[in-house]
């Protein structure tokens, strides 16, 4: 499959550029090289496909497929940074594409430490929905999701580790030619759908069976359908996922639904990802419609009476003293004597007429008090009263003979 042992080709440089380093990854169909880029002075992941043969018409269309694939910008992808034909040897041409180099692990060394909890797996398994339906979008098969193709990234201390969806290498374009060789098995028999497992024509919604399969993974911690190519192929078309009882209603419903035999009875990447979501609000972790938001009432202000200003309370002066425009703008100095000496006049007058009208008010009250008194007692029909003189005195007989029955 590999012309040389991928210790052999190492600091060898690919594309005229990428150095080769460490090898950090390796399968059936590719190696992949921790590399230099030395254009940009920065360490990338080369993954290098083995051998294909000569055909310029082949070469040409994986050529295009794979500058197609460098194109894909998503935050729940690898992202991809070049692409090319690795060309040293004429008669055993070599494509590679050369991505970002993400440190941390994978789904499949978390899933052998401990099974997962549903909150982390609502997390990884949203933002792997995200990422297809970005990719489904665009006309993109994956063909290949299991748990080493899901990479765990911490992007901020104290978060949940972020899934990153790796390896197009054996992707597909919708109604395209393969990138691989012909003939060859396309997937991991562990994972692939019963479509692939047939041979039929392949829809974005393989992608979904074989995510539901990776979850169901992830909560049981052991494979669905193990054993060889054959025997793990032949186990799906046979029988169903076999999901925990103790599994809440609906994560079984949801990845039932995601493994069903019939694709187009499996629910589209968007809408696992709207339910994965909800899931991270459910109390119990399970996916399912977010409860409504009750309507928030804020606390009534208190209300204060608008102060007066002193503004205000110059302009109430003015009403009360009078037209005051020959005083408010003195233009010399005997002008403004002689306004004060009026504005001293107009008060003093109101003074007084202030103390006389609170001195009968007083006057008035006392003898109201003592009339209610003699009223009870049942006094005679005349009321004696000292004799008042004046002004003061003719008031008190009105008010007398207001009284009178």
């Amino acid at each position: 499959m590999v012309a040389e042992s991928p210790s052999s080709i190492k600091n060898e440089v690919v594309g005229g550029r990428y150095r080769l380093g460490e090898v950090i990854g390796r399968g059936g169909m590719s190696s992949v090289y921790c590399a230099r880029d030395e254009n940009l002075g920065r360490d990338v992941a080369l993954k290098l496909f083995a051998p294909q043969a000569p055909d310029a018409d082949e070469l040409k269309r994986q050529e295009a497929e794979i500058q197609l694939l460098a194109t894909l910008n998503h935050p729940g992808l690898v992202t991809l940074f070049d692409a090319g034909i690795d060309d040293r040897i004429v008669d055993e041409p070599r494509p590679f594409l050369t991505m970002e180099l993400v440190e941390g692990q994978d789904l499949r060394a978390r899933i052998r430490h401990s099974r997962v909890p549903l909150e982390e797996l609502s997390v990884i398994g949203a933002g792997i929905a995200d990422a297809l339906a970005y990719v489904h979008g665009l006309g993109i098969i994956h063909r290949d999701i299991k748990p080493a193709n899901i990479l765990l990234v911490q992007i901020r201390p104290g978060e949940p580790l972020r899934p990153k969806l790796t390896d197009f290498g054996i992707a597909r374009i919708a109604d395209s030619t393969r990138l691989t060789a012909t003939g060859t098995m396309v997937g991991t028999a562990a994972y692939l759908s019963p479509e692939q497992a047939l041979g039929q024509p392949l829809s974005p919604a393989s992608d979904i069976y074989s995510l539901g399969l990776v979850l169901l993974e992830c909560i049981k911690g052991t494979v669905e359908y193990p054993g060889g190519a054959v025997e793990s192929a032949v186990a799906r078309l046979h029988r169903a996922p076999e999901i925990p009882e103790d599994l809440p209603k609906e994560w079984a419903d949801l990845i039932r639904s995601m493994t069903a035999i019939e694709p187009l009875e499996r629910p589209a990447a968007a809408d696992i990802e709207t339910a994965l979501r909800q899931a991270l609000v459910s109390p119990a972790s399970t996916p399912g419609e977010l409860a409504p938001e009750s309507t928030r009432v804020l606390p009534a202000m208190p209300f204060r009476p608008p102060s007066i200003t002193a503004e205000e309370s110059v302009d109430e002066l003015r009403e009360a003293a009078g037209p005051l425009d020959e005083v408010s703008r003195p233009a010399t100095a005997g002008r403004g004597k002689q306004a004060k000496g009026k504005l001293s006049a107009i008060f003093g007058r109101r003074r007084i007429w202030l103390g006389v009208l609170l001195a009968v008010v007083v006057l008035a009250a006392a003898v109201a008090a003592v009339l209610v008194s003699l009223n009870a007692q049942s006094t005679p029909d005349v009321v004696p009263y000292p004799a008042v003189t004046g002004v003061l005195g003719d008031h008190l007989e009105e008010l007398q003979k207001s009284v009178e029955p």
